[in-house]
């Protein structure tokens, strides 16, 4: 289990100042977490006006055991109000890398993601020049975020994609499309909202609203009015899993799908160091691979995919 860093300061209201998300960093790695993950584009609104940096604040976080962890982050989307561009091309992940490294306080990222495909550039160009980005050490291994088949065959040919970075959750199982090409390629898939934005964990009894401008939660389809009732049949599904282990429902979702592939790393964001404790432990749970069987059969009963439809209209940046 990763820690996803964005919530500290970006689309979940009001940032954390970096001084207190540097210290929830610190108390996380203290407890076992090894893999943090950011962006270059996970921005927030201080109460002064300021831009908080995420990446600064996971710099300022990890600088006392930077060697001990695998660290990654994102390049080339930027907002421009509520919209967003995407820029591939080569001169501009170039540039994007030494602000990521100035901002995390490092001289090599890990694992350096393409945020977003970007139709203006072919796969095989953004591959070779994470290939020299390699070689002059700057990054360790790359990876893309929201990608499709073909796109990602293109790329590995020229330089391999260690990981793949998809939503996934028992409630959006459509990257499951792609896990044959994840298998023949050896690919990890870092699993983004894993919990749904929280909506997985148990926590709201009743549809909850989120009020800040910059909280991105409220366009959500399962915090709406119809996706609220949709997934209860799920949630309920879940719950009595977690009743029978003993465990709490973010638990069984996380257990699931590590379970589930032993190439599957969820990536779960919370600024509560409880829910981080409890989001750790998900691989202790004990979840057969029967139990594992049992629950996508229940899943795939419910008919899922419709409402998995209707969230393409959301926010895609998460």
């Amino acid at each position: 289990v990763g820690l996803g860093c964005m919530g500290l300061s970006h689309a979940f209201g009001t940032p954390l100042e970096r001084a207190e998300a540097a210290e929830k960093i610190q108390a996380a790695y203290d407890m076992g977490y090894t893999f943090f993950d950011t962006a270059e584009c996970y921005t927030g609104t201080n109460p002064d006006g300021t831009t908080a940096y995420n990446e600064e604040a996971v710099g300022e976080g990890i600088k006392g055991f930077r060697d001990k962890i695998v660290l990654a982050t994102k390049c080339e989307v930027k907002f421009t109000g509520k919209s967003m561009e995407l820029d591939s091309s080569p001169a501009a992940i170039r540039k994007a890398i030494e602000g990521s490294l100035h901002r995390l306080q490092t001289d090599y990222i890990d694992l350096y993601y393409q945020h977003r495909v970007d139709p203006k550039v072919e796969p095989e160009v953004v591959a070779e020049t994470m290939a020299q980005l390699k070689k002059e050490g700057k990054i360790r291994a790359w990876g893309i975020s929201c990608v499709e088949g073909d796109y990602l065959r293109r790329a590995h040919a020229i330089c391999p994609v260690s990981a793949v970075q998809n939503v996934y959750s028992v409630i959006d199982r459509d990257t499951e499309r792609l896990f044959s090409i994840f298998k023949e390629l050896g690919i990890t898939l870092v699993a983004f909202t894993p919990l749904a934005k929280g909506f997985l964990s148990g926590r709201y009894a009743e549809r909850p609203t989120f009020d800040h401008p910059e909280d991105n939660r409220s366009g959500r389809f399962q915090f709406s009015e119809e996706g609220f009732a949709y997934y209860q049949q799920a949630l309920d599904l879940i719950r009595s899993i977690a009743e029978e282990k003993s465990a709490t429902m973010a638990q069984i979702c996380l257990g699931w799908m590590i379970h589930k592939k032993p190439w599957i790393v969820p990536i779960p964001g919370t600024r509560s160091v409880e829910r981080m404790k409890e989001n750790l432990a998900s691989a202790d749970v004990d979840l057969t691979a029967e139990d594992i069987a049992k629950i996508d059969e229940a899943l795939n009963k419910m008919n899922l995919a419709d409402a998995a439809a209707k969230r393409l209209n959301t926010p895609k940046i998460q």
